[in-house]
């Protein structure tokens, strides 16, 4: 059957600076074609190159549903027009990562228009968390991301890898396009709502002799805002022009590239290297969540393709194994060494070679050091305690030991303009030994539920009781329904 398009007629109105639209009247006209098609046409004798990957979306999407632009679309059109400038840093976000979406869809022969999804979704923010527990880029929750095969270890999360999760969920996306007979709205409501559901939501209907589109189905509301969200976005971007967007330059082709380093590398003597920012670094390999990726044969990171040349360079010190297998870690109540081994990947017999340890009792709060890896790369490095004296300073112990001072406060978690006491014990080694270890944070905002407690919350998003109570000042567990409270959540 032939497709039919509602056209909508749009009257722009600029009010305070701010771009408003109203619906003006609905028109019902097959012989019209839709606005995204009309404006890029092409002969069929003539192969164009699509430099730009606005241009290459629009020329190669799959034109498979039809457009529907209600008021609720119309109130979200509206939220982005306030601050089309805001709008496109917002559109520019994808920078990194979505011409690997658009690939990865165009695999499984999916509509290109999906690369928009991550935009709802987070932002394309590989690091984002949601209040319920869902995941980076495309925000997978714990189950259905085991199911895809999207594992989490003490080192990863595969649910914060933007490339990772995302052949996850365009592999979920297609499984759902399929499932509900190539119906992007049902397969973008089933995808935030799960396909259970919405299948017993078009079940409902068709026992009641109703419709079974996305707009007849009595859903959740999170869900029934989640389409017209995507219609917004998608007509916005479509469209553009129509609606005096400026597009961000994204080219068409790959901008990271993919490279492969032996043994265990960490992140920021890597950026140091590629001399860029440990946030850029962090945010194309999201997917590992410590201060270096894990202790094995070879390490994957993801680069900007304009650094690689660095790689190909007869110094580039990667070419070998790197010497980077220790971390720091505080004993807390039910730590043994055996767990402990098991968890970082060593022995006990080495922890406790390092350690200086002569029996396996461990004492809560001490520091131990620890190899990170079985591997015969370990070098045994000491760990020196450094008791301060009289006229001891932060400076003149940096210079003694070859430290920067910022180095040597960060591992003994003091303020760099800290007076030292006499006899108080400071902790001394290698820089790359005491990087600072826990994760970078970032705060989010959670809404206590009945039920919740400080024991349910830690689990949910992995963070300690201590650091929930720290972050909130609470002198009790005790939580209130309703209550908002603060959780420094692990970024990377």
């Amino acid at each position: 059957m032939e497709r039919q398009f509602l056209i909508i007629n749009f009257v722009l109105i600029f009010i305070v600076g701010c771009q408003q639209i109203e619906i003006v009247e609905k028109i019902d006209n097959n012989s019209i074609e839709s606005n995204q098609n009309k404006n890029f046409t092409k002969s069929e004798n003539v192969i164009i190159e699509y430099e730009n990957i606005w241009d290459y979306i629009f020329n190669k999407n799959l034109k498979n549903n039809n457009l529907v632009i209600n008021d609720q679309v119309l109130f979200y059109m509206n939220m982005h027009l306030k601050d089309v400038d805001k709008f496109k840093e917002y559109l520019n976000d994808s920078y990194y990562f979505i011409f690997y979406v658009i690939s990865e869809l165009e695999k499984e022969n999916l509509p290109l228009e999906l690369a928009l999804v991550p935009y709802i979704e987070s932002n394309y923010d590989p690091f984002s968390i949601s209040s319920s527990g869902a995941v980076g880029m495309w925000q997978f929750m714990p189950r259905t991301g085991r199911l895809y095969e999207l594992n989490k270890t003490w080192w990863n999360e595969d649910r914060h890898d933007p490339y990772r999760s995302t052949e996850a969920a365009v592999g979920y996306l297609k499984y759902l396009y399929d499932r509900f007979n190539k119906d992007i709205y049902l397969t973008l409501a089933a995808y935030n709502a799960g396909p259970t559901l919405l299948d017993r939501r078009i079940n409902q209907n068709k026992r009641r002799g109703l419709e079974t589109d996305f707009f007849s189905l009595n859903l959740p509301t999170q869900t029934k805002e989640y389409v017209p969200k995507y219609v917004a976005l998608k007509e916005l971007v479509f469209n553009s022009s129509q609606y005096e967007i400026s597009l961000p330059d994204i080219p068409n082709l790959p901008v990271v590239k993919k490279i492969t380093i032996p043994g265990q590398v960490e992140v920021i003597t890597l950026s140091e290297f590629l001399d860029i920012k440990p946030e850029l670094l962090y945010k194309l390999n999201a997917g590992y969540t410590k201060w270096a990726s894990a202790p094995e044969d070879q390490s994957i990171f993801y680069i900007p393709v304009e650094k690689y040349y660095l790689f190909e360079n007869e110094d580039n010190p990667f070419k070998d194994s790197n010497q980077i297998n220790w971390i720091s870690h505080v004993v807390e109540s039910g730590d043994s060494l055996w767990a402990l081994a098991s968890k970082y990947d060593t022995e006990v017999k080495i922890i406790k070679q390092i350690n200086y340890l002569n029996n396996d009792i461990l004492a809560i709060g001490s520091t131990l050091l620890i190899p990170l890896s079985k591997t015969k790369t370990n070098n045994f490095i000491p760990y020196e305690m450094h008791i301060v004296s009289e006229g001891d300073t932060l400076w003149d112990l940096a210079r003694k030991y070859n430290l920067e001072v910022s180095d040597l406060a960060m591992m003994n978690s003091i303020n760099e303009n800290s007076f030292l006491q006499l006899g108080q014990q400071l902790t001394i080694g290698n820089k790359n030994i005491h990087r600072n270890i826990e994760s970078k944070k970032r705060t989010i905002l959670y809404s206590i539920k009945q039920g919740d407690n400080l024991y349910k919350i830690s689990e949910l998003f992995d963070v300690t009781i201590k650091s929930i109570k720290e972050i909130n000042n609470f002198e009790d567990d005790a939580l209130m329904p309703g209550q908002i409270i603060k959780i420094a959540i692990r970024a990377f």
